[in-house]
């Protein structure tokens, strides 16, 4: 990356020497007539964040950044003009039969060694980095019944059991009225399934459900024994109930919405009991699950956050740890840089897979990759699609890329794994957790109050004029790296030592202070009856 400054506020940021655009740095953008110090004139205004064109672009002539091309002049663009969404045309996507397979030779770096956290070990050998009691539900139809029951037990319980972190109900629109048998209903249910094992909750989940849902709760705890809470006269105090995991509010031993309540209740007392005797213990890099995310992306996203990003993810790699990045349709037009890195062809091909089951999946939706952006991304000085993807992806370092997993599938090795997922950063989040996150960082440039209850979600902004306008919302401003105050490098490392702190409850994340959370979404790509 090339900066070309006489000032902050005059700045221009050049990718790559190839580049024939940069992007305008300073807050409020630059007036037409701003000259650079290359002796490019502005022609028009341009915002912050938005495309400069560094020589005259002729109509249908390439257009790089990244020295990749992000698309064609629909019309002549002269030199020192804006280069945005309307003067650029979509090019085709990379052809997935002819991409090259784990050619890339892994780049040979010293291991890092004696950096830890303090973590919940798990009988299951995961570490969470939260203390959390979980209830997750079988049907949407108990999600009031949850709520109410969460907000009761926070209030009533909770201070009893210093040693657990938070109570969070894992509510959805899932459950019923749904092609349950569909071959795609595979991904909510495994979803759901995975969902309960995040390291976070320590085994101790319990599944409340309505009864007559065609989601039945067992189908979610498939991997433990089930034990159905049954009301008694004992149920409070008595020895019946200590293991339960499973409550039906339709079961016929209960009076009334009174006794549902009460069973939860005496059901989620024991569960407290259980993780209160947790600790946390010293552990190594390598038991932290770290997903990669971004949302309200901005053109400074691939140029200052996600590549310090991928510095980090490279250090947790390195360390041993594991990180998963995600996002298939912010993946598919880089897809042609990422299949060199992968460890063989087999794990190449996978990648593959994942893109065309995709673009499958929006051709039976009449939809297409165009769909992406949003108009915060292009008003935020992203063009289009194959312009954020190459910017996504840096977030993925330069680690070999170890394996790739189906929505709603668990991680299965250490290193740097693709996990598809649709875009939505919701979605996105869910199924990063069902695959066993214990810790989130989340890059943005328009802004997101986004966290998730269950872990910890570090916020990172792109540009500095977010980071100090949402100064109490912002955990890290790599905005920093643009304004020439901080290099990718010194970013990355202090995001890793953020990392470490916040994974050992000895920071907290801005939006966690705030008290700021967001439902969890499943991906489901079968029919609704």
């Amino acid at each position: 990356m090339t900066a070309e400054p006489r000032t902050n506020e005059s700045r221009v940021i050049r990718v790559h020497p190839g580049d024939n655009v940069a992007i305008v740095v300073g807050q409020g953008g630059l007036p037409r007539g701003t000259q650079l110090d290359d002796g490019v004139a502005l022609v028009s205004d341009i915002p912050q964040g938005h495309k400069v064109a560094l020589a005259d672009i002729a109509e249908g002539e390439r257009i790089l950044r990244y020295n990749e091309v992000i698309g064609t002049a629909l019309s002549a663009i002269p030199r020192g003009g804006h280069v945005n969404e309307n003067n650029v045309r979509l090019p085709i996507p990379p052809k997935l039969d002819e991409l090259p397979l784990a050619t890339r030779k892994a780049p040979v770096v010293e291991p890092l060694e004696g950096y830890t956290f303090e973590g919940f070990r798990n009988p299951d050998g995961s570490v969470g980095t939260r203390n959390v009691l979980g209830i997750t539900t079988s049907v949407q139809c108990v999600a009031g019944t949850v709520d109410h029951v969460v907000a009761k037990i926070k209030r009533e319980l909770l201070p009893r059991f210093p040693n657990v972190d938070d109570v969070v109900g894992l509510n959805h629109s899932y459950g019923c009225g749904v092609a349950i048998g569909a071959p795609a209903a595979i991904v909510p249910i495994r979803t759901l399934r995975n969902l309960a094992l995040n390291p976070n909750f320590g085994g101790e989940v319990m599944v409340i459900g309505l009864g007559c849902e065609k989601l039945q709760p067992s189908t979610l705890i498939e991997d433990r024994p089930v034990k159905i809470f049954e009301r008694s006269e004992d149920a409070a105090t008595g020895s019946a109930n200590d293991d339960a995991n499973v409550l039906s509010l339709q079961h016929e031993s209960f009076e009334g919405f009174g006794e549902m309540v009460d069973g939860i209740m005496a059901m989620a007392e024991r569960h407290l009991e259980r993780l209160n005797r947790r600790r946390r213990e010293t552990c190594p890099v390598s038991e932290l699950t770290v997903g990669m995310q971004c949302g309200g992306s901005d053109a400074f996203s691939g140029v200052t956050a996600n590549p310090a990003v991928g510095f980090a993810t490279d250090l947790i790699v390195r360390a041993g740890g594991s990180v998963m990045f995600s996002e298939v349709t912010e993946v598919r037009d880089a897809i042609h840089l990422l299949t060199p890195r992968a460890v063989d062809e087999e794990v190449a091909r996978a990648l593959i897979e994942q893109m065309a089951w995709y673009d499958d999946y929006l051709a039976q939706g009449q939809a297409d990759r165009s769909a992406n952006p949003s108009p915060g991304n292009k008003k935020g000085g992203l063009s289009n699609i194959v312009e954020k993807a190459l910017g996504s992806v840096i977030k993925s370092g330069n680690s070999p890329i170890v394996d790739v997993i189906g929505p709603g599938e668990r991680l299965r090795k250490r290193g740097l794994t693709f996990a598809a997922t649709p875009a939505s950063d919701f979605i996105c989040g869910t199924l990063q957790a069902a695959a066993g996150m214990n810790l989130q960082v989340f890059t943005t440039g328009r802004g997101t109050p986004y966290n998730l209850a269950m872990t910890p979600v570090i916020k990172v902004s792109t540009n500095s004029t977010l980071g100090r306008r949402w100064h109490d919302l912002i955990d890290l401003d790599a905005g920093r790296i643009a304004t020439g105050e901080a290099s990718i490098e010194d970013i990355g490392w202090e995001l890793f030592e953020m990392i470490l702190e916040v994974a050992s409850g000895r920071h907290q994340v801005a939006a966690d202070r705030l008290g700021l959370y967001n439902d969890l979404v499943l991906f489901n790509p079968a029919p609704v009856t």
